[in-house]
């Protein structure tokens, strides 16, 4: 540890009384160990911070959170530091404590017969999905970080993925919760029931609420059987309105089978074929647009293989495909996937981007696609729009490149200019400007300005009943 020269401000007494809960190999001080605390992971928001404090127990997040109550400090949970909005990370200029959870890393039970699993917080993600499959049991949730992300952050964030059309964000894949209030007291609500209607839902409120309301240490998440039959086809189109016909098509034959549908532009199949290893375009012609889908069947493996063939001889039929490939194997499966996953890291080589996670409603994205394009290509020619996503349940991230030759600083600083542009027209759909990634630092003051009033009351008034000192996370989500 330094003398924390940094931050001279911030009391050596109560720095050591922070300590002593977790023990000093437990905590971190020097400024070089602190900065990966600091930033988001695109570079948007750099904070400050005397102590980084890694708790091992539930019972040490109590008593750090007693403390911080008692003196005042504000206190800003990390998880896997994946988040795109600026959560995790804590004021510019500040005193904030980073609360880490990656010692609260194991996995308590796995139930089978109750298909459960009840696990820390600071588990990652991929460990839930390999603790499920050793049971032969599947955890649904599948995120391009998710060999980094934690549980505690996947569901302060409400994290949807690409099963959600079936399986639901991370609000419908948990039973129960553990949580950590901000006075230090703890709620123990690790329920495994599926019906369970004693009054207000307390878990609800904890989940997406990014840390503001007190820190989740534990959780009880849903098991499924594991598919019997798996197919994924990839299809090349000309526009988002056949892929919105032949979703149609794919919904009646598949029905709860249709376990995803994601939509690419010609634009990120270049980047991820240019800039991800071992990525290839599956089809051997190019096209505008694409569609991947995906199917699970609890039914066997020839009922999977039936589904997806009806799906394409149906869309061929209708002229809605223009050509198609389904994988002959898991390593196929799993490269076309890998190509949907990476793009939005396939535009990182490209330069700057402008990020919108936004959601409307399904009928209207062809129409919210060619506004936006419009809208953003008049205030930045040369704009290259990638506009990709979860088209089964409206979700889109309408990410957007900077010009051929642009300067990366100056097309970045027109970043609110163009939110302003998209989020217009989101919001003219009946849409939201904050989909999967949450609201953090990012969206929170442009959510204040145009959600109803009463919306902002309300959740005000749960904040003060929740922390009255403020010190959850403090300028997340809401001011106030």
């Amino acid at each position: 540890m330094n003398d924390m020269s940094a931050h001279p401000s911030f009391d050596v007494t109560l720095r050591d009384r922070f300590i002593a809960i977790v023990g000093p190999a437990h905590a971190l001080t020097d400024a070089a160990d602190i900065e990966p605390y600091l930033t988001e992971n695109r570079g948007l928001y750099h904070g400050a911070s005397p102590l980084v404090l890694k708790p091992g127990s539930t019972e040490e997040v109590s008593k750090i959170m007693a403390l911080a109550s008692e003196t005042g400090t504000a206190i800003v949970p990390a998880g896997g530091r994946t988040g795109h909005v600026g959560g995790q990370v804590p004021r510019e200029g500040s005193q904030d404590v980073v609360l880490s959870l990656t010692r609260l890393n194991k996995i308590r039970d796995v139930d089978p017969v109750g298909n459960v699993i009840v696990a820390d917080a600071g588990c990652i993600l991929d460990d839930i999905h390999k603790a499920a499959d050793a049971v032969n049991r599947l955890f649904p949730l599948s995120l391009g970080s998710q060999g980094s992300c934690q549980i505690g952050g996947n569901l302060s964030s409400n994290a949807g993925g690409t099963a959600v059309l079936v399986y639901g964000n991370m609000r419908q894949l948990c039973l129960g919760l553990e949580v950590v209030l901000p006075t230090g007291e703890i709620w123990n609500g690790l329920r495994r029931l599926k019906k369970d209607n004693s009054g207000y839902d307390l878990r609800d409120l904890f989940i997406g609420a990014e840390g503001t309301l007190g820190v989740i240490t534990g959780a009880v998440l849903k098991l499924y059987p594991k598919p019997l039959g798996h197919e994924v086809g990839f299809v090349g189109l000309k526009s988002p309105e056949e892929a919105l016909a032949l979703f149609d098509k794919a919904g009646a034959i598949c029905g709860t089978s249709l376990t995803g549908f994601e939509l690419m532009p010609r634009i990120g199949v270049d980047f991820t074929t240019r800039h991800i290893e071992n990525v290839r375009d599956p089809l051997s012609t190019r096209h505008d647009w694409y569609v991947l889908i995906d199917i699970s069947t609890s039914d066997s493996a020839e009922a999977a293989s039936t589904m997806m063939q009806t799906v394409l001889e149906q869309g061929y039929e209708a002229g809605l495909i223009e050509d198609a490939v389904v994988a002959s194997s898991v390593a196929q499966q799993k490269a076309i996937w890998h190509m949907r996953e990476s793009m939005s890291e396939a535009q990182k080589p490209e330069g700057g981007s402008i990020k919108h996670d936004v959601s409307v409603p399904i009928a209207s994205i062809p129409t919210f696609m060619k506004e936006a394009e419009a809208a953003v290509l008049a205030a930045m020619p040369g704009a290259r729009v990638c506009a990709f996503g979860h088209l089964g349940d409206g979700n889109i991230h309408y990410n957007i490149s900077q010009p051929v030759g642009a300067d990366k600083a100056e097309f970045i600083g027109r970043w609110r200019e163009i939110n302003t542009v998209v989020h217009d027209i989101v919001r003219a759909h009946g849409g939201s400007i904050s989909a999967e990634h949450g609201v953090g630092q990012l969206k929170r003051d442009e959510l204040a300005q145009t959600r109803p009033a009463i919306e902002t009351e309300l959740m005000l008034r749960i904040k003060r009943a929740f922390d009255p000192a403020g010190i959850m996370n403090p300028g997340k989500v809401i001011s106030g």
